[in-house]
Parts: C-alpha cells; structure tokens; sequence
C-alpha cells in the first residue's frame, strides 16, 4: 500500500456577527481548519486534519513541501516508521516546532484512517476497543462572554438537547466570570457537570480566586488559567483551591506531558488528536496518563475528522474521559464538509461511526467552497 499523493486543504469560514463568541482569547471572526488527503496506488484514500494554529496556509504549505517528500512512495502501512522518520528529519532538530506537529498530527490521522479502511474495520477496532457510548460535554466556541441572561438561555438549551455537562469561558473579569458561574449553576441545578476555561488570560492572584470561588459551585475543572508553559504558575496555583487544573490543548509531544506528570499539578489533560503529534503519539501519552492515574478528555477542533478520530480513540481507552462536542452556533467547516454529522443522543453521550477508518466521507466538491481567509480568527 505505497503512497502516491499527500495533499493539503487550508480551509477558513467567516462567523456572522450574531454568532461570533468572545472568550479569552478575542472574539472569534472565522474557522480555520487544515484538511490532508492521502492517496495510495491502490487508490485508497486516508483523510486526517491538522489544526490550522491559526496559521492554515502556513501548515498545509508545510505539508506539501516538507513532510510529502518524506512520505510519498514509502508503505502506508509503516505509521510508526513515518513518524518516526518525520520525527528525525522535521522535528527533532532545525523543524518549525509546534507547525510541525500539528502537521503530522493530521498526516497521522490519514494515515490511521487508511489502515482502519484497508482492513474494512472503525478505528476503534483497529485500535483494540469496541463501540460505546461516550459521555460528552458541550464544548467548541460556544458559552462565552455576554449578558448573564443570554449565557443562561444557551445553558439551557444545551441541557434541553440533552447534555448533562457543558463548559464556560472564562478571563473576562474575576469577579464577574464567577457570578457568570454561579448563574448558570442556579439555572441548571447539581444534575449537569460544569467545567470552566479561562483561555490562558488569567493573572496568578486573578486564578486563585476564582478557584476558590469554583470549589463552592462543584466544577469539574479549571482549564488553562495561564499559558501551557507557564509551568511556574500552575505549581504556584496548586495550593489554592481543589477544583482540578486542567490543561494540554496546547501541549505537542509526549514528552509535554511527561513534564505535566513529573510536576503533578494538572489532573485533567486534554490533548488534541490534530495537534499533539496524532493518534500514534497520543497513544503514548495515554500511556503516561495511564500510568500515572490521569484521565484523558480530548479536545477536539474543527471538522468531523477530528470528531470522529476523537469518538474512536476514546472508546479504545479502559477509562475514556469525556467527548468535547462542538456547540458552536456556526461551524460550516463541521456541518458542510463532513458525513454522517454526528449528534448527541439523548443520554448525553455519542457514538464513534461504525463504518470502516474514521468513517467520515469529505465532499471534496465543498473544499473550494471555503477559501482560506487572510487575517486574525479571533480580535
């Protein structure tokens, strides 16, 4: 199964003002998203997205230029040969960094998505585990800053479609980022899991109250208050306050978390398929969370590729965590692209797709439908 073609989609999709969400890292203005395709001589095709960094046409470029050299014409088979080889030549030295991984990120994807097709079984059976429903929680860019009414009213819409967990922004203000909380809880009551992300805009003082605050409300966690290499922040957070810290979306490589365990602050990790070097790679830091008691509740980013490499990979854990759902108002990059469009069932939970790889079929005639878009995603 020899590889012939490796290409890349830098994809953008502008957000209507009623939809656009502010949370703390701006307002968001568009959707960006990285698409590759990866064609073999036996015209089988794997599909695989890496995050676009909100740089797209930069990482697709790094696809086409740098990593289809090293990968056309070798066996779509050797994913770990691959990797390793890109690893090498692309990342270990003189590579372009966190670029790099999202970029094998998304040709790792493809490359799974192909085995699982070749053998004609879902990912989650090549990875070793069975369908299962998956707890989910609403998540993406939705819940963000805004009149405490409206965020209610999105509240309990979400709960309405059957989501017993969902999570809030954060970084606004302290003060009123809890009672934007404490809000919600009063609308929702016990029965629906409340996790909080503050998008790296808190100050050390600014994280420490508001933890405390979070401990009365019974959330489930605290998501990036600082930047991820803020290391010295996390360790001088962790005496105040037991809401769990969580982090990892913005973490590349094992070895990341490796330093995340080592340091024993952040309990919750959450890393993303098409950014922390792939399935493969995330395979080895669900070792280490394993090893350490740590539960993995991946992120997910923009496509149904993501989504569905997400579901797969979740129901091959012993103990997955929980499914981040996009609950964005206007995704077209998830809702246009990709089929089947997966929902979630009454119970709360999802269920990866069952046909064979991710499942997940691209109607190629959208891609040029959505032109990358020059310019910031969020101001």
């Amino acid at each position: 199964m020899r590889i012939t073609h490796l290409e890349a989609y830098a994809l953008s999709c502008p957000v209507p003002p009623a939809a656009q969400v502010s949370l703390g890292i701006g307002r968001t203005l568009k959707r960006d998203a990285v698409l590759l395709k990866l064609t073999t001589e036996s015209g089988l095709i794997g599909w695989g997205e890496a995050h676009a960094g909100r740089a797209p046409s930069v990482i697709a470029e790094l696809v086409t230029a740098t990593l289809a050299p090293l990968v056309v014409g070798e066996s779509a088979r050797d994913i770990d040969g691959l990797w390793a080889r890109i690893y090498r030549l692309q990342l270990a030295s003189h590579g372009t960094g966190a670029a790099a991984a999202m970029a094998l990120s998304g040709l790792d994807m493809a490359l799974w998505d192909l085995r699982g097709k070749a053998a004609g079984k879902p990912l989650y059976e090549v990875l070793g585990g069975t369908r299962r429903a998956l707890r989910a929680y609403a998540g993406g860019i939705s819940f963000g800053y805004g009149p405490t009414g409206q965020l209610v009213e999105e509240a309990l819409g979400a709960q309405a479609a059957g989501y017993r967990a969902l999570k809030l922004r954060l970084g606004l203000a302290a003060h009123d980022d809890v009672a934007r909380v404490q809000a919600v809880r009063r609308a929702l009551g016990p029965a629906v899991d409340l996790l909080t992300d503050a998008n790296c805009a808190y100050s050390l003082a600014d994280a420490c109250y508001v933890r405390a605050a979070l401990d009365e409300l019974a959330v489930g966690w605290l998501e990036e208050p600082f930047s991820a290499h803020d290391f010295h922040a996390y360790r001088a957070l962790a005496p105040h306050g037991r809401t769990p810290l969580a982090a990892g979306e913005n973490h590349f490589l094992v070895a990341a978390f490796e330093r995340l365990a080592d340091d024993g602050v952040v309990r919750v990790w959450q890393p993303d398929l098409s950014k922390c070097g792939g399935i493969s790679e995330a395979l080895r830091i669900a070792a280490v969370a394993h090893a350490h008691g740590i539960q993995l509740h991946l992120h997910t980013a923009v496509t149904g590729l993501n989504v569905a490499a997400s579901l797969h990979f979740l129901s091959a854990l012993g103990d997955p965590g929980y499914f981040e759902a996009d609950y964005s108002q206007d995704n077209r990059l998830r809702t246009q692209l990709c089929a089947p469009l997966l929902e979630v069932n009454e119970n709360g939970d999802f269920l990866p797709p069952s046909e064979p790889g991710l499942g997940v079929a691209i109607d190629e005639a959208q891609l040029a439908t959505y032109p990358v878009l020059r310019g910031v995603g969020y101001r």
